[in-house]
């Protein structure tokens, strides 16, 4: 499995990515009512926070497929890790503006880690994003990558 990531930092960092969504998206459809009481969420949010979980676990679910199912490994999946990170991105600038500058909705037990894990995921999935499958396209090319017209050497 390390020869799909090119070395073990990266299947590290691919599995510490997808274990925290996964943990997310487990407390957001299957532990709904601890996780809002948790931050002080009226129950009838029931339905947008399993909503929302349920495009974490097609994400977790298609990240166990690429890792240990698909037989191209990482090859031709750079549209999933830039959905991955545009999708973590977002989530960061949500949480950010709600809690920090719109504030509605927030409570004592509104905690800062609506914040901080989103950044963690931001800088993981970036991580992935650039470095994995840009060393993954120059392994296979040779010399450079071509990023859509742009060859980088």
């Amino acid at each position: 499995m390390i020869d799909k990531f090119g070395n073990i930092f990266y299947l590290i960092i691919y599995l510490v990515h997808f274990i925290i969504v996964g943990s997310y998206a487990f407390q957001l459809v299957f532990g709904t009512q601890k996780f809002l009481e948790g931050r002080g969420v009226d129950k009838t949010a029931t339905l947008i926070t399993r909503f929302a979980g349920s495009f974490m676990i097609a994400m977790v679910l298609m990240a166990i497929y690429i890792a240990f199912i698909r037989s191209g490994g990482l090859d031709a999946t750079w549209a999933f890790f830039n959905l991955v990170f545009i999708i973590n991105v977002t989530i960061l600038c949500a949480k950010f503006y709600t809690l920090k500058i719109d504030k509605t909705g927030l409570t004592e037990k509104t905690r800062n880690d609506g914040i901080y894990a989103p950044l963690v995921l931001v800088i993981i999935s970036a991580l992935l994003c650039y470095c994995l499958l840009y060393t993954s396209d120059a392994a296979d090319e040779g010399l450079g990558v071509d990023l859509g017209g742009r060859r980088i050497i």
